[in-house]
């Protein structure tokens, strides 16, 4: 019943940039945005890299989920990310997601593979595909042809685009889907530690 689907929330793991750098992502792609392509775009403060998607959680089981998370990064320190360029899934001549590049990071690929190991231990799928890090900025609407989307690859292809930032803590995240697009929140933030060297 309605209760049941009450208890229950949409919950990823991600890290969401500063804001600075989200605000830098969005004015980057103004020029796409301005275009009227059939593509929804998130807002600034919505951009981030889902480490993993949980799908539907008993909210009892949230704290388990935070707990995990707290584990599998405890011992890690603040690391930096390199954000470069623009592509999309499956490609730039179909584009289904377009976002922004997240440079190879060791660091952040041990925390994803901690990760998937400690919610493995409480019973959700490794991710068999390797781990391709970006910040979605847009998704292509439902029934949107190649021919709504032509010119668009021409355009990402123009966007220069370098930033960085620093990873502070790893979120466990809720997701509502509303009329008006998605919302998000953060039901609880594993901080990373400080580098002691100063």
């Amino acid at each position: 019943g309605s209760s049941e689907r009450r208890s229950r929330m949409r919950v990823f793991v991600a890290i969401n940039p500063t804001a600075k750098e989200q605000g830098r992502l969005w004015r980057a792609s103004r020029n796409l945005r301005e275009q009227d392509y059939p593509m929804r775009w998130a807002p600034p403060e919505n951009i981030h890299i889902t480490l993993k998607f949980l799908g539907e959680v008993e909210d009892k089981r949230v704290s388990e989920v935070s707990a995990a998370v707290d584990r599998a990064v405890s011992g890690f320190d603040v690391f930096q990310l390199v954000a470069r360029g623009f592509g999309a899934f499956p490609s730039l001549r179909r584009p289904q997601v377009l976002w922004a590049g997240v440079e190879p990071n060791p660091t952040l690929q041990s925390v994803h593979d901690q990760l998937e190991s400690a919610l493995a231990g409480l019973g959700f799928a490794r991710e068999k595909r390797s781990f391709h890090p970006h910040l979605t900025l847009a998704r292509a609407k439902r029934g949107a042809r190649a021919g709504d989307l032509r010119g668009l690859s021409e355009l990402v292809g123009k966007i220069e685009y370098t930033g960085r930032f620093e990873v502070r803590a790893i979120d466990v995240m809720r997701s509502q889907l509303t009329r008006s697009g998605a919302l998000y929140d953060v039901v609880h933030s594993s901080s990373l530690g400080t580098s002691t060297d100063s």
